[in-house]
Order: C-alpha cells, then structure tokens, then sequence
C-alpha cells in the first residue's frame, strides 16, 4: 500500500484525515506522513499493522476481542 492508495482508502470512506486517524490509533501528523509517503524527505512506508487494519476497516470490523470463549 502506496501513499496514493493510503489516501484512496481513506477517501473510499468519506473520512477525514482526523477520523482515519482516530480510527487507526494514530495521530493526524502521521496519517498525513504515510499519505505523503516521505517526512523530512525520508521516504516513509505504511507498516503492515496499519495495513491490515485498513482492510479490517473496509470490511466492516471495527474493533476484535479475542476469540471466542466458546471455541
């Protein structure tokens, strides 16, 4: 996932960089990093933690507890 993606993602859901960032559990100045892709002209790479979450987002899980007790 590109910076270009990153931000396709966020705007498939008619989020602000605010509410992607809330969302995430990152702050607004690092959204905006990954969706530049660089910080202080150093490239900057979306790690696959924020990745997954992004595709567990879009499919409509918001939150995950664990397993279920009864399995």
């Amino acid at each position: 996932m590109g910076p270009s993606d990153f931000r396709r993602w966020r705007k498939s859901l008619n989020w602000t960089q605010k509410q992607a960032a809330e969302a995430l559990g990152l702050k607004r100045r690092v959204l905006q990093y990954y969706e530049k892709g660089e910080r202080d002209g150093k490239k900057v790479e979306v790690p696959k933690t924020v990745r997954l979450a992004c595709y567990a987002i879009s499919q409509g899980i918001s939150d995950y507890s664990g397993p279920d007790p009864a399995d």
